[in-house]
């Protein structure tokens, strides 16, 4: 068993049972918690696959952003148990029904599942300096483009958000 092998059921185990510690925890933040610790799993999934650019990208919006949109909310809110609503005996049975369907067709789809070898050449697609030179050559005019259009969201919404001082005539 190699190191990769081994990495590669660490981060899955983790991200499994960060997953049910989402699904299990009583406490809102708690879930948060267990939410970026997924994040941070499967962009260790994604390194094991060669994809830099997307685990980069997965922690820096998922785990960064959002989760910390989502801490702050249920901060605000200030959930508890004493606010929460009680869930019904027949959602819950729905839900355990639900849940029971998924694992067997994910149990049906890893049957029929088989290995296959990867050739050499597939290795290197995720790497950022390939996505760099497509996003330069082949596509630099969509990307131009598109940072012109977010340059003039951006002064838009400084536009928008900025107060304007009124002067008031006679008052001095």
């Amino acid at each position: 068993m190699g190191i990769y092998e081994v990495l590669f059921w660490f981060l899955t185990i983790m991200a499994i049972g960060c997953a049910l510690g989402v699904i299990l925890s009583r406490n809102p933040i708690n879930s948060v918690l267990f939410l970026i610790a997924t994040f941070f799993a499967i962009s260790g999934h994604y390194l094991l696959l060669n994809a830099q650019f997307l685990s980069i990208v997965n922690i820096i919006v998922y785990a960064g952003a959002i989760m910390v949109l989502f801490l702050f909310v249920i901060m605000l809110m200030n959930l508890n148990a004493d606010v929460e609503p009680q869930k019904s005996k027949l959602l819950q049975f729905a839900g355990m029904i639900a849940g029971g369907i998924l694992f067997l067709v994910i149990l049906a789809a890893l049957r029929t599942a088989s290995m296959s070898t990867i050739d050499k050449e597939a290795t290197d697609i995720g790497l950022i300096t390939n996505l760099g030179k497509v996003l330069f050559t082949q596509y630099v005019l969509p990307f131009e483009i598109s940072s012109v259009l977010f340059l003039s969201a951006m002064i838009g919404a400084v536009v928008i958000g900025k107060k304007e001082d009124h002067v008031i005539e006679g008052a001095e």
